[in-house]
């Protein structure tokens, strides 16, 4: 196969219509350019250059194959600054899957910020419901990495990103939301607007309720994480979910449980994260979860009632 050397001794012969022009050029000797030359020819199986008493010319094979030769040296070069760039976490490709209910509220911030400050590096996202569909795109390296709530299997490189509290969604004037606090064991037998099995927050709740042996009534299943609580304002029910899933301009209740129930958030690599992946993952650790304005001041608000409530120890 011929080597870049060969194309890069054919255009430097081109350009300066010498082989002992074409040697100084490229720090070489002239018999050096001369045998990566006929090394060509014999690869191309034609002659690429005319000697000629005033130096040399291309015949119309090597005119034809400069061309070429030009885009791949071009294309090498390329291929190296590309390398270089993602190596310092200057450039290259971003390749991330999350959870579906974490888009908004954990990853958008921090992609428009890139957007904004790192505009040379493109920047991919697939979004699922299903931990095993997403853990999945990083088994078959189809992306870089992935943010989720819950840590796989050890087989991956785990980091912590941020925490995400968990809340009650429910119709505004609910019974639940009138009490001085909200204790996950007030749910036991209430009406429940839950995930459907395709969404993994479906089995962690699951587990979270059983682990506190709380048995809520389902009343409905809903695939979308940020529908339920608006199912539940709507009245059918009440919502446990994380804020995330809670809109600006909420029409129902939002409140806190006490003690404050959150949620760990992790980005999975399946090695070490490149120092492109790394930084990304540190902008997401800086920034955080970050609310709308309203929510956020609807649970300071709750919490601050919750508090003066409170007896005193």
């Amino acid at each position: 196969m011929t080597s870049l050397r060969a194309l890069e001794c054919l255009v430097a012969v081109a350009d300066s219509g010498s082989i002992t022009q074409a040697a100084l050029l490229l720090h070489s000797s002239q018999p050096a350019v001369s045998h990566q030359i006929a090394a060509l020819e014999r690869e191309t199986r034609t002659v690429l250059l005319r000697r000629e008493p005033r130096g040399v010319k291309l015949t119309p094979a090597g005119r034809a194959a400069v061309a070429d030769a030009r885009r791949a040296i071009e294309a090498a070069a390329s291929a190296v600054r590309s390398a270089r760039a993602a190596g310092q976490a200057a450039g290259g490709v971003l390749r991330l899957a999350c959870a579906q209910s974490l888009t908004v509220a954990l990853l958008a911030p921090v992609i428009r910020q890139w957007h904004r400050r790192h505009p040379e590096v493109a920047i991919t996202l697939r979004e699922s419901t299903a931990m095993d569909e997403i853990l999945g795109f990083l088994d078959s390296d189809e992306v870089d990495l992935v943010l989720m709530s819950t840590p796989p299997p050890g087989r991956f490189t785990i980091t912590a990103v941020a925490e995400e509290e968990i809340v009650l969604a429910a119709p505004t004037g609910h019974p639940l939301t009138e009490q001085p606090a909200v204790r996950i064991e007030d749910l036991e037998g209430a009406p429940l607007v839950h995930f459907a099995p395709d969404n993994g927050l479906s089995v962690w709740l699951d587990q979270s309720l059983a682990r506190a042996g709380v048995h809520p009534e389902t009343v409905m299943r809903t695939s979308v994480t940020a529908a339920a609580p608006q199912l539940a304002a709507a009245g059918l029910g009440i919502a446990v979910c994380p804020v995330s899933a809670v809109s600006d301009g909420f029409p129902g209740a939002v409140r806190s449980f006490s003690p404050r129930w959150v949620r760990q958030l992790v980005a999975v690599t399946s090695t070490e994260p490149d120092p492109l992946v790394a930084r990304f993952i540190g902008n997401l650790r800086t920034h955080g979860v970050r609310l709308p304005r309203g929510v956020r001041s609807r649970l300071a608000d709750d919490n601050s009632a919750s508090a003066k409530t409170r007896p005193a120890s």
